[in-house]
């Protein structure tokens, strides 16, 4: 293991970091960076290339983890007075079901997902619809609807039509924050609310994707490969709470429009990139 190999585990670790949880798409920065494999291709072979993105992603997962630990510990400890007083609260059915849509039709269109939507055309294609999507969204938010502003007023209507938005991102480049916050903008939540929402719904979705991946790839983490994979994975996280943090903040301030014009900025990039 040399010192260019940690340096790739870093810059990568930063990336996913800082992408995967803003409506970005970090499939679209990922390419962008992925050329740095290239210069380790004599330390690395693809499966070990492909564990390093799921150990990174579970570094991204912890920082969400850290963020919202009290609302993760609440869905399943709900004080009983809670609904006893009447008050609205947000409940683990609420997160199942913005989480059905996307688990059913991704367990059942995984292969053809990876075999034949995984390539530069269909992102840039991801990038710049949900740039418009997001558009949409902010142009739409509160148009004659009463606003939802905070995660505990959420209904069970909203929280499924928000997971058939989060659909939309089973096509790679759409980014799953930028197509569920922008549905439930649309459906009249806040931004804010949405936003939490979104975070919330990623931990038990990407858990699970990702923990299923690392049993079938454990094989590959070695010793002689350890500190890349740590490395990786301690950037990963502590970028993703900085953006995580960084986002909520600002979200109900600068909305989505912004970063729509970062994504399409971001095509035009790939574009020159990839075919100039």
């Amino acid at each position: 293991m040399d010192w260019w190999a940690i340096v790739v585990a870093v810059i990568l670790g930063i990336v996913e970091g800082l992408t995967e949880f803003a409506p970005v798409s970090s499939t679209g920065h990922m390419i962008i960076v992925d050329d740095l494999w290239l210069k380790s291709k004599e330390l690395f072979n693809p499966d070990v290339a492909n564990t390093f993105k799921i150990v990174v992603q579970l570094g991204s997962i912890l920082a969400v983890v850290v963020v919202f630990k009290e609302r993760l510990i609440n869905l399943v400890n709900v004080n009983k007075q809670t609904f006893k007083a009447g008050a609205p609260v947000l409940k683990w059915q609420m997160v199942a079901a913005g989480l059905l849509p996307a688990v059913i039709l991704g367990f059942l269109f995984e292969d053809f997902i990876d075999e034949h939507l995984f390539s530069i055309e269909t992102v840039l294609i991801g990038l710049i619809g949900g740039s418009f999507l997001m558009i949409a969204a902010d142009i739409l938010h509160n148009k004659g609807k009463r606003v939802t502003h905070t995660v505990d007023q959420i209904t069970y209507r909203q929280a499924l039509l928000m997971g058939l938005f989060q659909c939309i991102a089973l096509w790679p480049g759409f980014s799953r924050s930028g197509s569920t916050i922008s549905g439930g903008v649309i459906l009249g939540i806040s931004h804010r609310a949405s936003a939490d929402f979104t975070f919330i719904m990623a931990v038990p979705i990407m858990l699970g994707a990702s923990g299923l991946s690392l049993v079938k790839n454990w094989s590959y983490l070695s010793i002689d490969a350890l500190p890349f994979f740590i490395a990786g994975f301690v950037s990963a996280f502590l970028f993703a709470l900085l953006s995580i943090r960084f986002f909520l903040a600002m979200i109900s301030r600068i909305k989505l429009i912004p970063f729509a014009i970062y994504r399409l900025v971001l095509s035009g990039i790939l574009i020159y990139i990839v075919y100039f």
